[in-house]
């Protein structure tokens, strides 16, 4: 594709972004299988190694077929916007995760951060952190005055920690209202958008300095892969700073997994399309069953989050939760009767995905926590697929009745 092309489409940018003609003119680029790249001369080499010369050292630190999916995933994230981002490839969402905590924080600063995230998260943010001198303080972030009052009372605060929809409960936070008061504090704010995915949510646009993405999920969406993407808006502080702080770490992704990211984004926008209108359906279907008693989705306006989700997202999005009405034993019950849906944990793949993470995602979560968080132990997580919806909703009544 011409670099002066003007796209004016997401998918068309999902398909030709971040794409570089590969030197022998492969139409896809390669699974680049090298663990170390040949210099010209040794000059070259010191060139390379002191950041004179940009070009391939180390796989560790990054290979072509890396590049193209950090370059591809920054151009979906501010697509419209009208500034760059740099995007670092990993080896998991949590290794995206750490490099950003680890990169930002030092002893004696604390993180704010929100009810109900990702199992993995909570656990670096009670366990692991603390032990580098890293605090953080859990508020509820949908109301806004008592995120300011805990910027406000609390100087140590250096990063504001955001998950929206958050995982399980698929609560929603505004983007925007809490960056302009973690700005008015000076203070770092990041977010985790891999529910939303690029296509539903750009947290950029609101003046977040980080996002993070489990590239595991929806971008890669076929259930192939194990990755993550750290992106900051300093593309100074991630080509500097970010970069020995991940190299460091030795959390790097590899080129098998990235070249199956790369190509699993190009159908992004039709997957998440086809994802959230069935979403839709069943949301409605259960909100109506008798065994439902309630559930937990954004695109319903009975959600007490469903005016903030329309306000950033393109759609409500494909990941819900619900509770049934005897519990944990109806919900053991559902899951053991299902024919179509998959009993597994992660999330964003073709087919439909429960799980029930009060025992799996959210397992070293102590329990009043969980309850604290409305992760019960009748709470059913779904993500919904891509199959023909009559057979999702069917499977879903046979196994409730």
């Amino acid at each position: 594709m011409d670099k002066n092309f003007p796209i004016s489409g997401f998918s068309s940018l999902a398909i030709h972004g971040g794409h570089v003609q590969d030197p022998n003119y492969a139409h896809l680029t390669p699974i680049y299988a090298a663990s170390t790249y040949v210099f010209d001369t040794a000059e070259q080499g010191m060139r390379r190694f002191s950041g004179q010369e940009e070009g391939y050292i180390y796989s560790r630190w990054g290979n072509p077929t890396m590049t193209e999916a950090e370059d591809k995933i920054a151009a979906m994230e501010t697509f419209g916007l009208d500034f760059e981002v740099k995007g670092i490839l990993h080896a998991s969402g949590m290794a995206a995760i750490s490099t950003l905590f680890l990169a930002n924080l030092k002893q004696g600063d604390k993180v704010l951060s929100h009810f109900s995230l990702y199992g993995g998260t909570q656990e670096i943010l009670n366990r692991l952190l603390p032990e580098t001198g890293v605090q953080s303080t859990i508020v509820d972030l949908r109301d806004l005055n008592k995120a300011e009052e805990a910027l406000q009372q609390d100087p140590a605060i250096k990063m504001l920690y955001l998950e929206t929809p958050a995982n399980p409960t698929i609560q929603c936070v505004d983007i925007e209202e809490l960056t302009k008061l973690a700005k008015k504090y000076g203070k770092i704010v990041a977010c985790d958008n891999t529910f939303a995915t690029p296509y539903l949510q750009q947290p950029f646009k609101f003046g977040v300095d980080f996002v993070v993405h489990s590239t595991t999920k929806f971008l890669n969406g076929h259930g192939t892969i194990i990755g993550g993407i750290l992106l900051g808006r300093n593309i100074e502080f991630m080509k500097t700073h970010a970069t020995k702080i991940h190299r460091l770490l030795g959390g790097n992704s590899n080129s098998f997994d990235a070249f199956l990211l790369v190509n699993g984004m190009k159908t992004l926008e039709v997957r998440m399309e086809r994802h959230c209108n069935n979403a839709m359906a069943v949301a409605h279907f259960l909100q109506s069953h008798d065994a439902v008693a309630k559930v937990n989705y954004n695109g319903l306006p009975e959600h007490p989050d469903h005016l903030v989700a329309l306000k950033q997202m393109r759609h409500p999005g494909a990941m819900m939760s619900i509770e049934l009405k005897d519990g944990l034993v109806a919900g053991v019950k559902m899951m053991n009767k299902l024919k179509l849906c998959t009993r597994t944990v992660s999330l964003g793949t073709c087919d439909t995905l429960l799980c029930h993470p009060a025992s799996m995602t959210h397992a070293g979560v102590p329990k009043e926590q969980r309850e604290k968080y409305g992760i019960t132990d009748g709470l059913i997580r779904m993500s919904i697929g891509m199959e023909n919806v009559q057979d999702i909703l069917a499977d879903l009544d046979q196994a409730l009745r």
